[in-house]
């Protein structure tokens, strides 16, 4: 029977601290004299209950009195006042952790990627207009990622800025908006030094495999997820495998227990045993660094080995309950943190629901590892889904299925990436044999996470917030309530073989995408271009753009079958329009890359370049004039001009470059269609100069349907469908109501993929008709 005596004193003290941060000071005092009295009125009861009140009155009564003193502290000190002000401030910080990247989507001109950090520190001294600052309390620096990304936890830094007020539910008192370089910088602890040589180590080493199982490696193993492509951040979100690259206390059972593995092979005793493993979790904390999942499970960890120490194995419950009372001790701030929630609740499913559920299975005549294959990840899956929900808005249903399939991946490649990052201090070579070693998991858990996060209805939306999350947690209860009993049991198992004969087939099958007989696809990329143009040979197409990112381009031509691509046509090189390229010539066959004459900006030049000669793909250079054909299938450039130079002005927000682009007519079988880039109004009045013949049946309409299309040359083209490639929720204003206004006004049928998703043009018997997808992206989050 599972010893839960010290669950409750837990459940006291944490909720003292979730109180004490989201709701105020007085109210974590409240929950601990609330704990008191329970506990008191337990007191009377047996022998067990008495154990377990003695423990709920001392966590209530030094849980609420702690966390309403540290809250108190937090929400009085004199910082906060000066961030309501918007105070310019010069602080002395002692960092906490390591700086977190924070990514930028690239847009137009400006390149994505990591352009800031946020660190966490301690405040030493400081002044904020002239007065100066007691030490203590803590602060989030937002910092430029030059001169700050290379920092350490432990080392002091000079920060000027303007102070900003903290979100609120937690101790930060303020944050600094940094402007510049960091000043008077300390020096790292040679125990911080040391452990930045090992994870240098580790992505040097990673540099051997491809781009994306490189990025992945640093962080299944360690959490450093600085260079992971936006892409796997997304699929694995939707295949709920993301917790496998936020390092948890997975990664340090794995870790200590291949250590307790070998030592017991060894026949060590039970103190060298303890110590040893002590050292192992030692080591793997400061490697990873102070995220709440490591901190729990090395205070489980460390409990666990001293039991072990004491010869009381098998106190997995209590050793849990004490690490949560322990850490919310030691930093309340993990007390509002998703994170600890989701390791405790992860550990805590694993410790009472999967060994049940695996000896029911294996009573009903499952084999042992199938029945843990199964109930393992069903039980952290179950117990964390209401603070998934909660923290992304959605629901995954291929979370149980991609973790099972993963997770066998997961402890050789973490062995081996902490073997590499070690021998990589001592001998390289050792080092990338065993990242080599690594590299077939890290493909299959690749594969896994993008083959589920493709399947239609992979993820459900989900209100948002705590209202989410216990309406799930409501619904999961009454469904294992529901469950238990026999009778309903057969009923919810017959209705789900219901739904999967028969709204699964139809899902994927009668939903009716691809469209038959597509001609022209404008993917839903988010804010950005990807058009796919069908040939007359089945699977290949000409794909004009490739979106801000990789994974929506590549899902888009995975859903419509595509297998080879005649030709990538990059009508100007914005990062909305090239983000994707990387993923179309990893994935597919790409006969050439084409762009106009212009290649600016620098940086996209230069990664078109890096990728193509990558891939082995060759660039050539398309103008007005030239035509290109292919069975069903004929281009004709427009724009621009050979030769055409760039005049820009100085602060030019890149209409020059957008007016650059490549436009093309393509006849295909369902009519004309004019590619127009990004053209504005300067483009369109040379388009509209030229002479030519501008008529289309279908009209890509220009910059993602801003404002900037003039009414002669919309006049011109004379369109009977306009297709929108516009990013949800973007705050660019695309598309413009007045263009939205006038093209309906022309009776013109518009689509728009931020509403329709993907969106196809098809022949009809009276002209051309469009085909939607129907699941638009998400708007960004912000």
């Amino acid at each position: 029977m599972t010893d839960v005596r010290l669950v409750p004193a837990a459940m006291a003290v944490w909720s003292a601290a979730l109180l004490g941060l989201r709701a105020g000071w007085p109210f974590a005092l409240l929950c601990g004299a609330v704990a008191a009295t329970v506990a008191v009125a337990l007191l009377r009861r047996d022998r067990w209950h008495r154990a377990a009140a003695l423990a709920l009155l001392a966590g209530g009564l030094a849980g609420g009195g702690w966390m309403g003193h540290v809250a108190h502290q937090a929400a009085t000190h004199p910082l906060r006042a000066a961030a309501q002000r918007g105070a310019a401030a010069t602080l002395r910080v002692e960092l906490t952790d390591r700086p977190r990247p924070l990514r930028s989507a690239g847009f137009g001109g400006r390149q994505g990627g990591v352009d800031r950090v946020a660190a966490s520190g301690r405040l030493v001294s400081g002044e904020v207009a002239g007065e100066p600052l007691r030490a203590g309390g803590q602060v989030l620096l937002l910092a430029p990622a030059a001169g700050w990304q290379e920092l350490l936890p432990e080392q002091e830094v000079t920060a000027g800025g303007l102070l900003a007020p903290s979100r609120g539910g937690d101790l930060t008192v303020a944050v600094l908006r940094v402007r510049g370089r960091p000043a008077d910088l300390g020096p790292a602890p040679p125990w911080q030094r040391a452990a930045e040589s090992v994870r240098a180590g580790l992505r040097r080493a990673s540099r051997v495999l491809a781009p994306e199982p490189a990025a992945l490696l640093p962080g299944l193993v360690l959490g450093d997820t600085g260079a992971l492509p936006e892409r796997i951040a997304e699929e694995w979100e939707a295949a709920g495998l993301t917790h496998l690259i936020a390092v948890s206390g997975a990664n340090l059972v794995i870790i200590c227990g291949t250590v307790l593995v070998l030592l017991r092979m060894a026949r060590a005793g039970p103190r060298l045993t303890g110590a040893l493993g002590g050292l192992a979790v030692a080591g793997f904390v400061l490697l990873a660094g102070p995220e709440p999942s490591v901190l729990r499970a090395a205070a489980m960890g460390a409990i666990g080995l001293l039991a072990l120490v004491l010869g009381r194995e098998h106190s997995t419950m209590p050793a849990l309950a004490a690490s949560v009372i322990l850490l919310l001790f030691l930093d309340p701030d993990l007390g509002a943190s998703a994170g600890f929630a989701l390791s405790v609740l992860a550990t805590a499913g694993l410790v009472v629901l999967a060994p049940r559920w695996i000896e029911r299975l294996r009573r009903g005549g499952v084999s042992h590892r199938v029945a843990e294959a199964v109930a393992v990840p069903m039980a952290a899956h179950l117990v964390t889904a209401p603070v998934v929900a909660g923290l992304a808005g959605h629901v995954s249903l291929v979370a149980v299925a991609a973790n099972a399939l993963a997770e066998p991946a997961v402890p050789p490649a973490t062995v081996l990436g902490v073997l590499a990052a070690v021998c990589a201090q001592v001998h390289q070579g050792t080092a990338e044999f065993l990242v080599r070693l690594a590299g077939p998991e890290l493909h299959w858990m690749i594969l896994v996470g993008r083959r589920a996060a493709e399947i239609p209805g992979a993820v459900i939306p989900w209100p948002r917030g705590w209202g989410g999350g216990l309406l799930l947690a409501a619904v999961l209860a009454v469904a294992v309530a529901l469950v238990r009993l026999r009778r309903i049991r057969l009923l919810l198992t017959a209705a789900l073989a219901g739904v999967v004969v028969v709204l699964l087939p139809t899902r994927l099958v009668v939903a009716g995408w691809p469209a038959s007989g597509w001609a022209v696809v404008a993917c839903d990329v988010g804010q950005g271009d990807a058009v796919a143009l069908a040939t007359a040979d089945r699977g290949r197409a000409v794909l004009v753009d490739t979106g801000p990112e990789p994974g929506a381009v590549a899902g888009c031509l995975h859903r419509l079958g595509v297998r080879s691509v005649a030709l990538v046509v990059l009508t100007h090189l914005h990062a909305d329009h090239i983000g994707g390229l990387s993923a179309v010539l990893e994935e597919h066959t790409v006969a050439a890359v084409a762009l106009g004459p212009v290649h600016e900006p620098a940086w996209a030049w230069q990664q078109v370049r890096e990728e193509t000669a990558a891939a082995g793909v060759p660039l050539v250079e398309l103008s007005a004039g030239h035509r290109l054909a292919w069975p069903g299938l004929t281009l004709d450039v427009l724009a621009p001009r050979d030769g055409v130079r760039l005049s820009r002005r100085e602060g030019d927000d890149g209409t020059a470059i957008n007016d650059a682009s490549v436009v093309l007519r393509a006849d295909t079988a369902v009519g004309r269609v004019l590619l127009t880039g990004d053209v504005e109004l300067a483009g369109q009045e040379d388009l509209l100069d030229s002479g030519l013949d501008l008529r289309a049946d279908i009209l890509k309409v220009p910059h993602h349907g801003s404002r900037y299309s003039s009414p002669q040359f919309l006049a011109a083209v004379r369109p009977r469908v306009a297709l929108v490639s516009v990013g949800a929720g973007n705050p660019y204003g695309h598309p413009s109501p007045m263009l939205l206004d006038a093209l309906n006004g022309a009776g013109v049928m518009v689509a728009r993929t931020d509403r329709d998703g993907d969106t196809a043009v098809v022949a009809a018997r009276d002209g051309p008709a469009v085909a939607r997808r129907g699941e638009p992206r998400p708007p960004p989050r912000r």
